[in-house]
């Protein structure tokens, strides 16, 4: 018998547990969340005896007699002053580990109420965040503390409209823990998932015996490749990717899936699964696309190992080269790295007795899921409904089906509701990740530093499946020529399948590797003619009438000089610093369809914002209540929000791309607008039951195109960041000047800055996906996330300059923030010890000792 108390209540048990198991699943205390089970993320921190500890590590039996407390634990006025803290400060994004944060806060502040920077630091060591660089999360401490003294009035701020400092509208709820994630959710009859992946990545299956899975007591259904309904390929553009593999084909990566099983609870299905007998023959995996291409590498697709190509050219290359005072060519490499959120995949489908399947998940688009979902499960689409809950982190992790479709596929078969978590090991061999690219660059210039020519060669490895491997390639080639004023180029990109985890989106969408090369050839050049790198970039900034590699015109809103000018004194005054820029297209662009959509409903007095558009942690919803208030003149607190829902909620595409403030909070202004109308002669209550739609769509021309100045993407953000390191080579600050049109909300911008650029310090640093193989051998604790006390300190300084009326002029800034950061930290090593560092992560610098 094991006593011990869980938040005020005594608690008997006889038999031994995991303490994450037991609080989530027999207490349901949500605010408790399952990270990595590794004991590296903090998501699950709770107080034993008053010290923060990981409760993933802990049993049962190691409690007795002692006392443990969540967040469901602190008392009422411990909850309003962290709730109000956290979203004040805005320290809140995603909000996955916001709880394990506050848990880690609450153990220091009742030891040392009054505690430093460099401890609330400290205190934070053991809790990963991806979202927010975790500048803004000390923030909310020292306010806490404060005000746990007594020496802060805690009162609750009003959101408005454009420009305005507004709360996030679920932060409270996202920190206190009773925001609804998917694996938070319980149905009645719940089965749970699991599934038997491939023990290699390239094997051919000779046979799946699956007999005494079927025969395990608790086992609801066991299906394999041959058992699905609809059609067995998935994919965004390509048609690829198999649900399951069958028998007679091969695997293509040590993700794949071949049998798929609904039990009783986790580990009856986990024992299943294992009781599933495989035979297969091993094949030789081709693990580089060196090898892929080699004309004897076999086929991993019918169509052979190259998924895409894209060839460009504006200029002549030749005779800008042959003129040039300098020309400096490079090969860079950079690693396939993992999104690293903190909610593994969960989905939880839900049959109804009249065949409708509804399938709750945490995504970035309903919509995308929905389509695959109902052609799998082979029924029409207004058979299935796909519902968004809380999103704990994406960065493009999150654009392709990993769960939902397995769950839906054995809620169909049993049914009964069926849910389906990974577990991270798991979630790091199954989605794709960010591709590995080998670029080739030549960059030229004449003797003055002004940009003549490039030409660029780029080779991705896109892995096993197509995901959005075609597209990342084609942004990484014409990102590569950066925000410079370049007439001659020529550029060739190639995505290529391997027997690697699949590449697909990942924040930056490709621009991360070609502005690292871009920005390293950029130093080089400085060097050749004797400019500051600060002055070779200024000298060839594109500026409004700019004519742009692609050909199209840089439009009035052009920003990047503007950027470079807010911080020519910080640079120059450093000891040490490098400096890189960026731009990043928002929305689709090339002419592909892209349209961002609203509903504004009228019920009760109230107003409801419906799309489906989803919010990964990057506060969209609170950006598209301000774009209303902004618009028509309400009281905050008639403002609701409605989760994304097919059924429900209109179309607005994915969350992908930076897309989603300019296009769906433009539709937003323009349903706005109607209503603002209609309020001039009557009342809301007058109103009740209308709806005003609103709709952004963007015409765009393809890459393509024959006209001499096509408009590839209807806006750029465009970014400088200074890296200054200390004389022993340590991250010392960063200085992020950033164009962003118009700052809707200044804190959420600041936010999203701030954890772009700890994504960006471990891109340049730290962070790999190492493979054995084609196998993984991190584990969540080793992939050289930054920490808390990894991190410098942050200037962010907002450029706003765009006279378009388009969502009052804002721009994405979700992707574009991470992507100067790495070529700058290079830069500053560069500058530190002259040795040219051409790979990432980098090495021979303190972080990689």
């Amino acid at each position: 018998m094991y006593q011990f108390t869980i938040n005020g209540t005594v608690h008997n048990e006889t038999e031994d547990e995991n303490l994450l198991e037991y609080m989530r699943e027999t207490l349901r205390l949500t605010s408790v969340k399952n990270g990595c089970s590794e004991g590296a993320c903090g998501a699950c921190m709770v107080l034993v005896n008053g010290m923060a500890m990981r409760a993933c590590l802990l049993t049962l039996s190691r409690l007795q007699g002692k006392t443990v407390i969540s967040v469901e634990g602190l008392s009422e006025r411990e909850k309003q002053i962290y709730a109000w803290a956290f979203v004040e400060a805005g320290a809140v994004q995603c909000g996955f580990c916001t709880p394990g944060m506050v848990i880690s806060a609450k153990g220091l502040l009742d030891k040392d109420p009054e505690p430093s920077a460099a401890r609330v630091r400290e205190a934070l060591r053991g809790n990963i965040c991806r979202c927010t660089g975790y500048v803004k999360i000390k923030q909310a401490i020292m306010m806490a503390a404060k005000a746990l003294r007594g020496g802060m009035v805690v009162s609750a701020a009003v959101a408005d409209g454009v420009g305005a400092r507004a709360l996030r509208v679920d932060a409270a709820a996202k920190t206190l823990g009773t925001g609804e994630y998917v694996d938070d959710l319980k149905l009645p009859g719940m089965l749970h998932a699991a599934v038997l992946r491939t023990p290699v990545p390239r094997a051919r299956i000779l046979a799946v015996n699956v007999s005494a899975a079927q025969e395990l007591e608790g086992v609801a259904a066991v299906m394999t490749a041959a058992d699905i309904p609809g059609q067995k390929l998935w994919g965004h553009l390509k048609k690829d990717w198999p649900a399951m593999v069958a028998v007679g084909e091969e695997t293509r990566y040590i993700g794949d899936a071949l049998a798929i099983v609904a039990a009783r609870t986790k580990k009856i299905a986990q024992q299943a699964v294992g009781l599933i007998r495989l035979e297969y023959e091993e094949l030789t995996p081709l693990l580089s696309s060196q090898e892929a291409l080699a004309e004897t590498s076999p086929k991993l697709h019918p169509g052979g190992n190259v998924l895409s190509s894209l060839d460009f050219c504006r200029g002549d290359v030749q005779a800008a080269f042959e003129s040039a005072a300098h020309v400096v060519t490079r090969g860079y490499h950079t690693p396939p790295t993992e999104h690293a959120f903190l909610e593994p995949e969960s989905a939880l489908a839900n049959p109804s007795s009249d065949g409708k399947m509804t399938v709750y998940v945490g995504s970035q688009s309903v919509f995308d899921d929905h389509h695959g979902i109902a052609a799998i499960l082979g029924l029409p689409s207004n058979q299935v409904r796909v519902i968004g809950k809380l999103v704990g982190g994406a960065f493009g992790g999150k654009e392709d089906l990993s769960v939902q479709h397995h769950a839906a596929l054995l809620a169909q078969k049993t049914g009964k509701p069926v849910k389906l978590t990974l577990s991270r090991k798991e979630s790091m061999r199954v989605h794709p990740k960010r591709h590995s690219m080998e670029i080739t660059l030549t960059t030229a210039c004449d003797g003055e530093g002004r940009l003549m020519g490039l030409k660029a060669r780029i080779i991705a490895d896109t892995g096993a499946y197509a995901s959005l491997g075609g597209p990342v390639v084609q942004r990484a080639c014409t990102h590569i020529s950066g925000p410079y004023q370049i007439h001659n180029v020529e550029i060739s990109g190639m995505a290529v399948y391997t027997n690697n985890p699949p590449a697909g989106a990942f924040r930056g969408f490709g621009v991360p590797q070609a502005a690292f090369a871009c920005e390293m050839n950029m130093n080089l050049l400085a060097d050749l003619t004797g400019l500051s790198p600060w002055e070779i970039r200024f000298r060839n900034a594109l500026e409004p009438g700019s004519v742009m590699a692609s050909g199209q015109i840089a439009d009035p809103s052009t920003g990047i000089k503007e950027t470079l000018i807010a911080v020519k004194e910080i640079y120059h005054s450093a000891k040490v610093a490098g400096i890189a820029c960026a731009l990043k297209n928002t929305g689709l662009g090339v002419g592909v369809p892209d349209v961002g959509r609203v509903v504004l409903r009228v019920r009760q007095g109230m107003v409801e914002i419906l799309t489906g558009a989803a919010c990964v942690g990057q506060g969209l919803a609170t950006v598209m209540k301000q774009i209303l208030l902004e618009t028509v003149n309400l009281s905050s607190d008639l403002v609701l929000m409605h989760e994304p829902d097919t059924d429900i909620t209109p179309d607005a595409g994915t969350t992908t791309a930076s897309r989603q403030t300019l296009f769906t909070g433009e539709a937003v202004r323009q349903a706005a607008l109607a209503l603002a109308k209609d309020l001039q002669a009557a009342s809301l209550e007058e109103l009740d039951g209308n709806e005003y739609t609103g709709q952004y769509r963007a015409e765009t021309d393809p890459l393509t195109s024959e006209k001499e100045h096509p408009v590839n993407h209807v806006a750029y953000g465009y970014a400088t960041q200074v890296v200054c390191l200390n004389d022993a080579g340590w991250l010392q600050n960063i200085v992020a000047s950033h164009d962003v049109g118009k700052a809707i909300n200044p804190t959420n911008i600041e936010g999203q800055i701030e954890g772009a650029i700890a994504m960006g310090l471990g891109y340049a640093l730290q962070e790999d996906f190492p493979l054995k193989r084609g196998i993984p051998t991190a584990k969540f604790g080793t992939l050289g996330l930054m920490r808390s006390t990894d991190m410098p300190e942050i200037e962010i300084i907002l450029v706003e300059k765009n006279p378009s009326e388009l969502a009052f002029g804002a721009k994405g800034i979700g992707e574009i923030a991470t992507i100067p950061t790495a070529p700058a930290v290079a830069g500053a090593y560069y500058r530190y010890d002259r040795i040219f560092r051409s790979q990432l992560p980098l090495s021979n610098t303190p972080y990689s000792i």
